[in-house]
Protein backbone atom coordinates (compact mmCIF):
# COMPACT_ATOMS: atom_id res chain seq x y z
CA UNK A 1 0.00 0.00 0.00
CA UNK A 2 2.91 2.30 0.74
CA UNK A 3 4.33 1.76 -2.75
CA UNK A 4 0.92 2.36 -4.31
CA UNK A 5 0.66 5.65 -2.41
CA UNK A 6 4.06 6.76 -3.73
CA UNK A 7 3.01 5.97 -7.26
CA UNK A 8 -0.24 7.89 -6.81
CA UNK A 9 1.66 10.87 -5.38
CA UNK A 10 4.09 10.76 -8.31
CA UNK A 11 1.12 10.72 -10.65
CA UNK A 12 -0.38 13.80 -9.02
CA UNK A 13 2.94 15.63 -9.28
CA UNK A 14 3.30 14.63 -12.94
CA UNK A 15 -0.26 15.76 -13.66
CA UNK A 16 0.35 19.14 -12.04
CA UNK A 17 3.60 19.60 -13.96
CA UNK A 18 1.88 18.52 -17.18
CA UNK A 19 -0.91 21.01 -16.66
CA UNK A 20 1.66 23.78 -16.26
CA UNK A 21 3.42 22.66 -19.44
CA UNK A 22 0.15 22.57 -21.38
CA UNK A 23 -0.33 26.25 -20.57
CA UNK A 24 2.91 27.02 -22.41
CA UNK A 25 1.80 25.42 -25.68
CA UNK A 26 0.59 28.04 -28.09
CA UNK A 27 2.73 30.64 -26.30
CA UNK A 28 6.49 30.07 -26.16
CA UNK A 29 6.05 26.40 -27.16
CA UNK A 30 4.38 24.96 -30.24
CA UNK A 31 1.38 22.64 -29.75
CA UNK A 32 3.76 19.63 -29.69
CA UNK A 33 6.26 21.17 -27.26
CA UNK A 34 8.95 22.60 -29.54
CA UNK A 35 10.37 26.09 -29.09
CA UNK A 36 8.21 28.37 -31.17
CA UNK A 37 10.83 31.08 -31.64
CA UNK A 38 13.73 30.83 -34.03
CA UNK A 39 17.35 31.00 -32.94
CA UNK A 40 19.34 34.16 -32.36
CA UNK A 41 20.86 34.56 -35.83
CA UNK A 42 17.74 33.49 -37.72
CA UNK A 43 19.28 30.36 -39.24
CA UNK A 44 16.46 28.45 -37.54
CA UNK A 45 13.20 30.33 -38.21
CA UNK A 46 10.20 30.59 -35.92
CA UNK A 47 7.54 27.93 -36.26
CA UNK A 48 4.44 29.31 -37.98
CA UNK A 49 2.26 26.22 -38.26
CA UNK A 50 4.17 23.99 -40.67
CA UNK A 51 3.77 23.47 -44.41
CA UNK A 52 0.70 21.28 -44.05
CA UNK A 53 -1.26 22.23 -47.16
CA UNK A 54 -1.14 19.88 -50.12
CA UNK A 55 0.12 21.28 -53.45
CA UNK A 56 -2.54 22.39 -55.91
CA UNK A 57 -4.16 19.49 -57.80
CA UNK A 58 -2.19 16.91 -55.77
CA UNK A 59 -3.99 13.85 -54.41
CA UNK A 60 -2.79 10.98 -52.18
CA UNK A 61 -1.05 8.32 -54.23
CA UNK A 62 0.42 10.81 -56.69
CA UNK A 63 4.15 11.52 -56.83
CA UNK A 64 5.17 13.94 -54.10
CA UNK A 65 6.43 17.28 -55.29
CA UNK A 66 9.36 19.05 -53.66
CA UNK A 67 8.25 22.46 -52.37
CA UNK A 68 11.89 23.50 -52.00
CA UNK A 69 13.18 22.21 -55.32
CA UNK A 70 14.46 25.61 -56.43
CA UNK A 71 16.74 26.11 -53.43
CA UNK A 72 20.49 25.75 -53.54
CA UNK A 73 22.82 24.74 -50.68
CA UNK A 74 23.89 27.51 -48.32
CA UNK A 75 27.18 25.74 -47.71
CA UNK A 76 28.82 22.34 -47.71
CA UNK A 77 30.44 20.48 -44.83
CA UNK A 78 33.31 18.21 -45.85
CA UNK A 79 36.77 17.16 -44.70
CA UNK A 80 38.20 20.61 -45.47
CA UNK A 81 35.96 22.53 -43.06
CA UNK A 82 34.56 19.97 -40.63
CA UNK A 83 36.25 21.62 -37.66
CA UNK A 84 34.38 24.86 -38.36
CA UNK A 85 31.04 23.06 -37.99
CA UNK A 86 32.00 20.54 -35.29
CA UNK A 87 29.66 22.05 -32.69
CA UNK A 88 26.65 21.23 -34.88
CA UNK A 89 27.68 17.68 -35.76
CA UNK A 90 27.56 14.38 -33.90
CA UNK A 91 30.61 12.16 -33.38
CA UNK A 92 29.26 9.80 -36.02
CA UNK A 93 28.79 12.54 -38.60
CA UNK A 94 32.34 13.70 -38.03
CA UNK A 95 33.60 10.12 -38.41
CA UNK A 96 31.81 9.74 -41.75
CA UNK A 97 33.12 13.05 -43.08
CA UNK A 98 36.71 12.43 -42.00
CA UNK A 99 36.79 8.68 -42.65
CA UNK A 100 35.05 8.26 -45.99
CA UNK A 101 36.72 10.14 -48.87
CA UNK A 102 34.24 12.36 -50.68
CA UNK A 103 31.56 12.19 -48.00
CA UNK A 104 29.90 15.58 -47.50
CA UNK A 105 26.74 17.22 -46.19
CA UNK A 106 25.02 19.87 -48.31
CA UNK A 107 23.20 22.29 -46.00
CA UNK A 108 20.05 24.07 -47.19
CA UNK A 109 17.79 26.75 -45.70
CA UNK A 110 15.87 25.48 -42.69
CA UNK A 111 12.12 24.95 -43.06
CA UNK A 112 10.09 24.04 -40.01
CA UNK A 113 7.64 22.19 -42.20
CA UNK A 114 6.14 19.86 -39.59
CA UNK A 115 2.58 20.51 -38.53
CA UNK A 116 -0.45 18.49 -37.52
CA UNK A 117 -4.23 18.61 -37.37
CA UNK A 118 -5.97 20.25 -34.42
CA UNK A 119 -7.04 16.78 -33.22
CA UNK A 120 -3.37 15.90 -32.68
CA UNK A 121 -2.80 19.12 -30.74
CA UNK A 122 -5.85 18.44 -28.57
CA UNK A 123 -4.64 14.88 -27.87
CA UNK A 124 -1.24 16.33 -26.96
CA UNK A 125 -2.85 18.72 -24.47
CA UNK A 126 -4.63 15.76 -22.87
CA UNK A 127 -1.39 13.81 -22.74
CA UNK A 128 0.39 16.76 -21.12
CA UNK A 129 -2.12 16.58 -18.28
CA UNK A 130 -2.28 12.80 -17.90
CA UNK A 131 0.33 10.72 -19.75
CA UNK A 132 2.67 8.77 -17.48
CA UNK A 133 5.19 5.92 -17.43
CA UNK A 134 5.24 3.22 -14.78
CA UNK A 135 8.19 2.05 -12.69
CA UNK A 136 9.17 -0.45 -15.40
CA UNK A 137 9.42 2.32 -18.00
CA UNK A 138 6.29 1.20 -19.85
CA UNK A 139 3.43 3.47 -20.77
CA UNK A 140 0.93 3.64 -17.92
CA UNK A 141 -1.39 6.23 -19.48
CA UNK A 142 -1.51 8.26 -22.65
CA UNK A 143 -2.44 8.18 -26.33
CA UNK A 144 -0.49 7.99 -29.58
CA UNK A 145 -3.07 10.33 -31.11
CA UNK A 146 -0.81 13.16 -29.91
CA UNK A 147 2.64 13.70 -28.39
CA UNK A 148 2.87 11.89 -25.06
CA UNK A 149 5.26 14.24 -23.26
CA UNK A 150 5.53 17.62 -25.01
CA UNK A 151 7.93 18.78 -22.27
CA UNK A 152 9.87 15.60 -21.40
CA UNK A 153 11.44 15.43 -17.95
CA UNK A 154 13.86 12.61 -18.80
CA UNK A 155 15.29 10.60 -21.65
CA UNK A 156 12.75 7.81 -21.32
CA UNK A 157 9.86 10.21 -21.92
CA UNK A 158 11.65 11.67 -24.93
CA UNK A 159 12.26 8.27 -26.55
CA UNK A 160 8.62 7.31 -25.94
CA UNK A 161 7.66 10.45 -27.88
CA UNK A 162 9.60 9.01 -30.82
CA UNK A 163 8.21 5.51 -30.42
CA UNK A 164 4.59 6.68 -30.40
CA UNK A 165 4.90 9.76 -32.65
CA UNK A 166 1.78 10.38 -34.70
CA UNK A 167 1.78 9.09 -38.29
CA UNK A 168 -1.88 8.30 -38.69
CA UNK A 169 -3.84 5.27 -37.54
CA UNK A 170 -2.27 2.83 -39.99
CA UNK A 171 -0.50 2.70 -43.34
CA UNK A 172 0.62 0.45 -46.19
CA UNK A 173 4.01 0.94 -47.84
CA UNK A 174 6.21 -0.69 -50.41
CA UNK A 175 9.81 -0.81 -49.27
CA UNK A 176 13.19 -2.44 -49.72
CA UNK A 177 15.79 -3.73 -47.28
CA UNK A 178 19.33 -4.79 -48.05
CA UNK A 179 23.07 -4.25 -47.93
CA UNK A 180 25.09 -2.03 -50.23
CA UNK A 181 28.42 -3.71 -50.98
CA UNK A 182 31.70 -1.84 -51.19
CA UNK A 183 31.56 -1.99 -54.99
CA UNK A 184 28.08 -0.44 -54.97
CA UNK A 185 26.19 -3.65 -55.72
CA UNK A 186 22.74 -3.70 -54.14
CA UNK A 187 20.21 -6.53 -54.27
CA UNK A 188 16.82 -5.15 -53.31
CA UNK A 189 14.76 -7.27 -50.94
CA UNK A 190 11.28 -6.00 -51.77
CA UNK A 191 8.44 -6.04 -49.26
CA UNK A 192 4.96 -4.75 -48.55
CA UNK A 193 4.57 -3.44 -45.02
CA UNK A 194 1.18 -3.05 -43.36
CA UNK A 195 1.06 -1.23 -40.03
CA UNK A 196 -1.87 -0.58 -37.74
CA UNK A 197 -1.38 1.88 -34.87
CA UNK A 198 -4.20 1.28 -32.36
CA UNK A 199 -2.61 3.67 -29.85
CA UNK A 200 -3.14 6.52 -32.33
CA UNK A 201 -6.88 5.93 -32.50
CA UNK A 202 -7.66 6.94 -28.90
CA UNK A 203 -8.88 10.54 -28.83
CA UNK A 204 -9.48 10.45 -25.06
CA UNK A 205 -5.85 10.07 -24.05
CA UNK A 206 -6.63 6.73 -22.43
CA UNK A 207 -4.45 3.67 -22.91
CA UNK A 208 -7.41 1.47 -21.98
CA UNK A 209 -9.22 2.61 -25.13
CA UNK A 210 -6.96 0.29 -27.15
CA UNK A 211 -6.25 -2.29 -24.41
CA UNK A 212 -2.62 -1.26 -24.31
CA UNK A 213 -1.95 -2.25 -27.91
CA UNK A 214 0.58 0.03 -29.60
CA UNK A 215 1.31 -1.39 -33.05
CA UNK A 216 0.48 -4.31 -35.33
CA UNK A 217 2.85 -5.09 -38.22
CA UNK A 218 2.37 -7.43 -41.17
CA UNK A 219 5.34 -7.71 -43.52
CA UNK A 220 5.29 -9.63 -46.80
CA UNK A 221 8.46 -10.26 -48.84
CA UNK A 222 7.78 -10.09 -52.59
CA UNK A 223 11.32 -10.39 -54.03
CA UNK A 224 13.80 -11.96 -54.61
CA UNK A 225 12.27 -15.30 -55.46
CA UNK A 226 14.32 -17.08 -52.78
CA UNK A 227 12.44 -15.12 -50.07
CA UNK A 228 9.16 -14.31 -51.80
CA UNK A 229 6.13 -15.22 -49.74
CA UNK A 230 7.81 -14.97 -46.35
CA UNK A 231 5.48 -13.31 -43.84
CA UNK A 232 6.10 -11.70 -40.45
CA UNK A 233 3.39 -10.65 -38.01
CA UNK A 234 4.30 -8.54 -34.96
CA UNK A 235 2.16 -7.34 -32.08
CA UNK A 236 3.49 -4.70 -29.67
CA UNK A 237 1.49 -4.34 -26.47
CA UNK A 238 2.38 -2.44 -23.31
CA UNK A 239 3.62 -4.59 -20.43
CA UNK A 240 4.37 -7.80 -22.33
CA UNK A 241 7.12 -9.13 -24.62
CA UNK A 242 6.68 -8.58 -28.32
CA UNK A 243 4.67 -11.34 -30.02
CA UNK A 244 6.02 -12.42 -33.42
CA UNK A 245 4.77 -15.06 -35.84
CA UNK A 246 6.59 -16.18 -39.00
CA UNK A 247 5.46 -17.95 -42.15
CA UNK A 248 7.95 -19.58 -44.54
CA UNK A 249 6.56 -20.90 -47.86
CA UNK A 250 8.84 -23.93 -47.81
CA UNK A 251 7.43 -25.09 -44.47
CA UNK A 252 3.88 -23.97 -45.19
CA UNK A 253 3.12 -23.34 -41.55
CA UNK A 254 2.97 -20.47 -39.08
CA UNK A 255 5.31 -20.60 -36.10
CA UNK A 256 5.88 -18.35 -33.11
CA UNK A 257 9.29 -16.68 -33.13
CA UNK A 258 11.19 -16.93 -29.82
CA UNK A 259 12.95 -13.53 -30.07
CA UNK A 260 12.35 -10.70 -32.52
CA UNK A 261 13.46 -7.66 -30.60
CA UNK A 262 16.45 -5.91 -29.05
CA UNK A 263 19.68 -6.73 -30.92
CA UNK A 264 18.39 -9.73 -32.86
CA UNK A 265 19.72 -9.40 -36.44
CA UNK A 266 17.36 -7.57 -38.75
CA UNK A 267 16.38 -10.00 -41.54
CA UNK A 268 17.91 -9.39 -44.98
CA UNK A 269 20.67 -7.08 -43.64
CA UNK A 270 23.44 -9.68 -43.15
CA UNK A 271 23.51 -8.79 -39.41
CA UNK A 272 24.51 -5.19 -40.17
CA UNK A 273 21.40 -3.93 -38.41
CA UNK A 274 19.43 -4.88 -35.31
CA UNK A 275 15.68 -5.32 -34.99
CA UNK A 276 15.38 -2.45 -32.50
CA UNK A 277 17.19 -0.07 -34.87
CA UNK A 278 14.38 0.00 -37.42
CA UNK A 279 13.34 3.66 -37.57
CA UNK A 280 16.50 4.10 -35.42
CA UNK A 281 14.69 2.84 -32.33
CA UNK A 282 11.64 0.72 -31.59
CA UNK A 283 10.54 -1.80 -29.02
CA UNK A 284 11.34 -2.24 -25.35
CA UNK A 285 13.40 0.33 -23.44
CA UNK A 286 14.21 -1.85 -20.43
CA UNK A 287 17.85 -2.70 -21.20
CA UNK A 288 19.09 0.88 -21.04
CA UNK A 289 19.13 3.83 -18.71
CA UNK A 290 17.98 6.91 -20.58
CA UNK A 291 19.49 10.33 -19.92
CA UNK A 292 18.09 13.54 -21.37
CA UNK A 293 21.30 15.40 -22.18
CA UNK A 294 19.51 18.51 -23.42
CA UNK A 295 18.60 20.41 -26.57
CA UNK A 296 21.09 21.57 -29.19
CA UNK A 297 21.32 22.85 -32.74
CA UNK A 298 22.38 20.18 -35.23
CA UNK A 299 22.64 19.56 -38.97
CA UNK A 300 20.17 16.76 -39.69
CA UNK A 301 18.43 15.17 -42.71
CA UNK A 302 15.19 17.07 -43.36
CA UNK A 303 12.64 17.68 -46.11
CA UNK A 304 14.43 15.09 -48.25
CA UNK A 305 12.03 14.98 -51.17
CA UNK A 306 14.81 14.66 -53.72
CA UNK A 307 16.22 11.62 -51.91
CA UNK A 308 12.91 9.71 -51.85
CA UNK A 309 11.81 10.73 -55.36
CA UNK A 310 9.86 7.87 -56.98
CA UNK A 311 11.45 8.54 -60.37
CA UNK A 312 14.92 7.86 -58.95
CA UNK A 313 16.33 4.34 -59.27
CA UNK A 314 18.18 2.60 -56.45
CA UNK A 315 21.35 2.44 -58.54
CA UNK A 316 21.35 6.25 -58.50
CA UNK A 317 20.72 6.48 -54.76
CA UNK A 318 23.00 3.78 -53.34
CA UNK A 319 26.69 4.08 -54.13
CA UNK A 320 29.68 2.05 -52.95
CA UNK A 321 30.68 3.79 -49.74
CA UNK A 322 27.60 5.86 -48.94
CA UNK A 323 24.30 7.22 -50.23
CA UNK A 324 24.79 9.49 -53.25
CA UNK A 325 25.86 12.81 -51.69
CA UNK A 326 24.09 14.87 -54.36
CA UNK A 327 20.69 13.78 -52.99
CA UNK A 328 20.40 14.22 -49.19
CA UNK A 329 19.27 17.56 -47.86
CA UNK A 330 20.55 18.71 -44.45
CA UNK A 331 19.09 21.57 -42.46
CA UNK A 332 19.89 23.18 -39.12
CA UNK A 333 17.29 22.20 -36.52
CA UNK A 334 17.02 21.95 -32.77
CA UNK A 335 17.14 18.40 -31.48
CA UNK A 336 16.92 16.70 -28.12
CA UNK A 337 19.96 14.55 -27.36
CA UNK A 338 19.21 11.37 -25.42
CA UNK A 339 21.96 9.06 -24.21
CA UNK A 340 21.10 5.39 -23.63
CA UNK A 341 23.59 3.38 -21.56
CA UNK A 342 23.35 -0.39 -21.16
CA UNK A 343 22.30 -1.39 -17.65
CA UNK A 344 24.63 -3.63 -15.60
CA UNK A 345 23.81 -7.27 -16.22
CA UNK A 346 21.89 -6.54 -19.43
CA UNK A 347 23.04 -7.69 -22.86
CA UNK A 348 22.99 -5.79 -26.15
CA UNK A 349 25.43 -5.29 -29.03
CA UNK A 350 25.46 -1.57 -28.30
CA UNK A 351 26.78 -0.50 -24.91
CA UNK A 352 25.80 3.10 -25.57
CA UNK A 353 23.53 4.85 -28.04
CA UNK A 354 23.22 8.58 -28.64
CA UNK A 355 19.89 9.63 -30.15
CA UNK A 356 19.10 13.01 -31.71
CA UNK A 357 15.35 13.71 -31.77
CA UNK A 358 13.78 16.47 -33.88
CA UNK A 359 11.85 18.94 -31.69
CA UNK A 360 9.08 19.54 -34.24
CA UNK A 361 8.21 15.91 -35.07
CA UNK A 362 9.76 13.88 -32.21
CA UNK A 363 11.46 11.69 -34.83
CA UNK A 364 14.94 10.29 -34.18
CA UNK A 365 16.88 11.61 -37.17
CA UNK A 366 20.36 10.46 -36.18
CA UNK A 367 21.95 7.84 -33.91
CA UNK A 368 25.53 6.98 -32.95
CA UNK A 369 26.17 3.55 -31.45
CA UNK A 370 29.18 2.37 -29.42
CA UNK A 371 30.57 -1.13 -28.78
CA UNK A 372 31.42 -2.69 -25.43
CA UNK A 373 34.83 -0.97 -25.43
CA UNK A 374 33.30 2.47 -25.92
CA UNK A 375 34.36 2.71 -29.56
CA UNK A 376 32.08 4.32 -32.12
CA UNK A 377 30.70 1.49 -34.25
CA UNK A 378 27.64 2.29 -36.35
CA UNK A 379 26.14 5.58 -37.52
CA UNK A 380 22.43 5.68 -38.37
CA UNK A 381 20.38 8.25 -40.28
CA UNK A 382 16.67 8.71 -40.83
CA UNK A 383 15.01 11.20 -43.13
CA UNK A 384 11.79 13.19 -42.95
CA UNK A 385 9.11 14.71 -45.16
CA UNK A 386 5.68 16.25 -44.77
CA UNK A 387 2.64 14.13 -45.70
CA UNK A 388 -0.15 16.72 -46.07
CA UNK A 389 -2.87 14.08 -46.41
CA UNK A 390 -2.54 13.25 -42.69
CA UNK A 391 -1.18 15.94 -42.04
CA UNK A 392 2.02 14.84 -40.29
CA UNK A 393 5.75 14.63 -40.73
CA UNK A 394 6.73 11.04 -41.52
CA UNK A 395 10.02 9.24 -42.07
CA UNK A 396 11.39 7.09 -44.85
CA UNK A 397 14.80 5.67 -45.65
CA UNK A 398 17.00 4.40 -42.81
CA UNK A 399 20.75 4.04 -43.37
CA UNK A 400 23.16 2.17 -41.07
CA UNK A 401 26.85 2.86 -41.78
CA UNK A 402 29.09 0.22 -40.19
CA UNK A 403 32.45 1.90 -39.54
CA UNK A 404 34.17 -1.47 -38.91
CA UNK A 405 32.72 -3.54 -41.75
CA UNK A 406 32.83 -0.69 -44.28
CA UNK A 407 29.48 -1.54 -45.84
CA UNK A 408 26.07 -0.08 -45.07
CA UNK A 409 22.57 -1.46 -44.77
CA UNK A 410 19.34 0.26 -45.78
CA UNK A 411 15.75 -0.23 -44.68
CA UNK A 412 12.33 1.35 -45.34
CA UNK A 413 13.35 2.78 -48.74
CA UNK A 414 10.68 3.07 -51.39
CA UNK A 415 12.05 4.86 -54.46
CA UNK A 416 11.00 2.15 -56.90
CA UNK A 417 8.04 0.97 -54.83
CA UNK A 418 4.42 2.02 -54.42
CA UNK A 419 3.69 5.33 -52.72
CA UNK A 420 2.96 4.93 -49.02
CA UNK A 421 -0.77 4.88 -48.29
CA UNK A 422 -0.84 6.86 -45.05
CA UNK A 423 -4.65 6.86 -45.00
CA UNK A 424 -5.09 3.07 -45.24
CA UNK A 425 -6.59 2.57 -41.77
CA UNK A 426 -8.57 5.80 -41.78
CA UNK A 427 -10.25 4.87 -45.06
CA UNK A 428 -10.88 1.20 -44.20
CA UNK A 429 -8.10 -0.58 -46.09
CA UNK A 430 -6.67 -1.96 -42.84
CA UNK A 431 -8.45 -3.54 -39.89
CA UNK A 432 -7.41 -5.51 -36.78
CA UNK A 433 -8.80 -8.71 -38.33
CA UNK A 434 -5.94 -8.64 -40.84
CA UNK A 435 -3.31 -8.95 -38.09
CA UNK A 436 -3.84 -12.42 -36.63
CA UNK A 437 -1.92 -15.72 -36.90
CA UNK A 438 -4.98 -17.19 -38.64
CA UNK A 439 -4.86 -14.47 -41.28
CA UNK A 440 -1.11 -15.06 -41.66
CA UNK A 441 -1.82 -18.73 -42.35
CA UNK A 442 -4.51 -17.81 -44.86
CA UNK A 443 -2.24 -15.38 -46.70
CA UNK A 444 0.57 -17.90 -46.82
CA UNK A 445 -1.47 -20.72 -48.30
CA UNK A 446 -3.65 -18.77 -50.71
Amino acid sequence: MKKLGCIALAGLIATAAGAADSERTGKDLTPVGAQKAGNRDGSIPAWTGGDIRAPANWKPGMKRSDPYAGERPLYRVDATNVDTHRARLSAGQIALITGKPGYRMDVYPTHRSCGYAESVYEATRKNARGAALNDAGDLAEGSGAGVLFPSPKNGLEAIWNHKLRYRGEGWISGLVTGVVEKDGNFDANRQINRVLAPAASSRNGKLADTRGQLFLFLNEVTAPASHAGELTLISDTVGKPRDTWLYFPGQRRVRKAPVFSYDAPMPLTQALNTVDSTELFNGSTDRYTWRLVGKQEMLVPYNSYRLIDKTRKYKEVFKGAYVNRDLPRYELHRVWKVEAVLKPGMRHLYARRDFYIDEDSWTVLHEDTYDQNGKLWRVLENTLYMAPELPACVSEGNVVYDLVDGRYSVDLWGNEERETDWLAAREGRLSPAMFTPEELRRLGTR
